[in-house]
């Protein structure tokens, strides 16, 4: 029996007293960290905001098992925050659909959720009317023709079902159950409205493909509506990403369970506040970026130097050679070997002690290392 069986449903309860704490420290550390990022400035809280839309999109397609072009979603993003990345990169169409959806929940996290809109969101996630091979009902709820919607995870051929969604003939009245709630959501505080919604769209599971990521696009809208901004500073889906396997056992345990949903509402909330915790790292990069910059702003490099640093602060694993090099600034080995010889001059390159068939380099800062997650990937 799943708790949308149960009689009451979906009449949720919890523990105040077992969530005070949590609601609590989990609303200091939300503070703090918008505190220190209007004291960043514009154009550092812009690139904060782009850094973080970015790992959004990439970690929520990520969990469904979908690999984007990291530098494909910064360049959508950006272009649509009017954020100049040094030159506009072909971006693919489920690329441009997921940054739209998600831009729109967070960005307009004070417009009304609506089935149009959700329907919007929807299609364009699947702007080919498929899901990888398969032709769905796309803009729409699911069908009866659908069959059973079972909620799995893992690769394909070792799935594990986690549980069943309602029967398609309930989803209308079940998400205009939901939607009414969403949006008069009464007295419930906000982070618990966030963490309630999740699992309230997830196990009624209305669309045929998509649903996890449209309903972290809704925790999303609802996070941006306690903060009252529709900037965004960390991101749940890279949390949810990292702990998929305790989000997938707790959101099982929770669908077998009652309607007493404290339990989920504990892990929630300290998933979020890792959340926080893990964007202390994104807010040095952006400080180490500024910081960068503002120092050879008086010392002018080329525009080739330029592309391809911007590179390596923006989020690439692996290691830059030459020919590397030479490939994103579209010029000669010879022209490439002397850019990394000049920046290794002026203190903005080093060459790496690990060896190997090519010689590669990595970014300094005026006394270190930057992290080494700042590297350009092969």
């Amino acid at each position: 029996m799943y708790i949308w069986e149960e009689l009451k449903w979906p009449e949720f309860t919890w523990d105040s007293h077992n969530l005070i704490r949590l609601l609590t420290e989990t609303s200091r550390k939300q503070g703090k960290l918008l505190g220190k990022m209007e004291a960043l400035g514009f154009e550092l809280r812009s690139e904060a905001h782009l850094q973080t839309l970015t790992e959004d999109v990439v970690k929520t397609s990520e969990i469904e098992g979908e690999n984007l072009q990291r530098e494909q979603v910064r360049s959508s993003i950006a272009r649509r925050l009017g954020i100049d990345t040094g030159g506009p990169v072909p971006v693919d169409r489920n690329v441009e659909g997921i940054v739209e959806m998600m831009l729109d929940a967070t960005s307009n996290y004070s417009e009304p959720l609506t089935d149009e809109r959700l329907f919007a969101w929807h299609a364009s996630l699947f702007p080919t009317g498929r899901s990888g091979m398969h032709r769905i009902t796309v803009g729409d709820w699911r069908t009866v023709a659908a069959g059973p919607m079972q909620v799995v995870s893992g690769p394909i051929g070792r799935e594990k079902v986690h549980f069943e969604a309602p029967p398609a003939e309930r989803v209308p009245d079940e998400v205009a159950s939901f939607i009414q709630w969403f949006e008069q959501p009464r007295e419930t505080d906000p982070l618990l409205v966030a963490g309630l919604a999740h699992l309230w769209f997830v196990t009624i599971h209305p669309f045929e493909d998509g649903n996890g990521r449209i309903a972290r696009a809704i925790t999303d809208m609802a996070l941006a509506r306690s903060e009252r901004t529709g900037q965004r500073f960390y991101s749940m889906s890279a949390q949810i990403r990292r702990e998929h396997k305790d989000y997938y056992e707790i959101l099982e345990s929770t669908q077998k369970g009652d309607l007493n949903v404290t339990l989920w509402l504990q892990w929630f909330l300290d998933c979020l506040q890792r959340a926080v915790d893990s964007s202390e790292e994104m807010l040095d990069t952006v400080l180490q970026k500024a910081k960068f910059w503002e120092r050879f702003a008086k010392e002018p490099l080329n525009d080739r130097q330029i592309k391809v640093l911007n590179r390596l602060f923006d989020g690439f694993e692996g290691k830059l050679t030459s020919s590397k090099w030479a490939k994103i600034a579209k010029c000669s080995q010879d022209t490439a070997h002397r850019d990394i010889v000049n920046l290794i001059e002026r203190g903005a390159l080093t060459k790496d002690s690990s060896g190997g068939r090519s010689t590669s380099y990595s970014l300094r800062d005026q006394e270190a290392d930057l992290h080494p997650s700042n590297r350009f990937c092969t």
